[in-house]
């Protein structure tokens, strides 16, 4: 059984995740949200209206998963709904982020799946993304359309929006986050600026999900093959 990490541990964490999401680019303005597990129905949340890359630990907010605060003297933010329905749905999560990384969020906005086997880390470390349902930011609707994958994914690109990862502890969550922003930047040149891809086969891709297995990770999906007999 996985231990928790503590509250320092937790804090610590999600200041260095928010600063490295700033310093990448994948958050603007005070956009994106961090939690982080710290037991089975208690979590640390990055506050509203506050700059992922200039948080300090007193701005953090502890709370329930019901969303009531614990500790701080800020509010979360209300895209916390999100984090609490992946942690309801899948209690094996320990982690959730959420930004607006360019090139992810435009295959966001055109609704294009990132599904095909173009790269073997991204589809072991990773898997396919898909595209949840337009839902108003802060609304119930956001939770209830990425209700649907947290048992089965490891993240999300919310339709017109940005991406949603998550993980077993903070940084799988964040470096998932960075795997889905290269994929869709390769997906994007290779597709749309070179206007080619060699995509693996089934047989390259049910190896790729051996190798997956192997580490632990049962979640992700199957990405879409090539045909080898075009």
């Amino acid at each position: 059984m996985r231990k928790y990490l503590n509250d320092e541990q937790a804090k610590e964490a999600i200041i260095e995740i928010g600063k490295r999401m700033f310093a990448k680019g994948f958050v603007a303005a005070n956009d994106g949200n961090i939690s982080v597990k710290v037991s089975d129905n208690t979590l640390w949340s990055t506050p509203t209206l506050v700059s992922k890359g200039y948080m300090t630990e007193d701005m953090l907010v502890k709370v329930d998963l019901d969303g009531n605060i614990l500790e701080g003297s800020l509010k979360p933010s209300s895209e916390l709904k999100m984090h609490l329905r992946v942690y309801k749905e899948n209690p094996d999560v320990y982690a959730v982020t959420h930004a607006h990384p360019p090139v992810a969020t435009a295959f966001a906005i055109a609704g294009i799946a990132l599904d095909q086997a173009i790269l073997p880390e991204a589809v072991v470390n990773l898997g396919v993304v898909p595209v949840t349902k337009y839902a108003s930011p802060g609304t119930k609707e956001v939770p209830d359309s990425i209700a649907p994958f947290c048992k089965t994914h490891n993240g999300v690109l919310l339709q017109n929006h940005g991406a949603l990862t998550w993980g077993r502890d903070p940084f799988e969550a964040y470096y998932r986050l960075e795997s889905l922003e290269f994929y869709a930047t390769v997906s994007m040149y290779t597709r749309n600026i070179l206007g080619k891809q060699i995509i693996l086969n089934d047989e390259q891709i049910n190896t790729l999900i051996s190798i997956r297995e192997s580490l632990g990770i049962y979640t992700g999906g199957i990405p879409v093959g090539s045909n080898p007999n075009q």
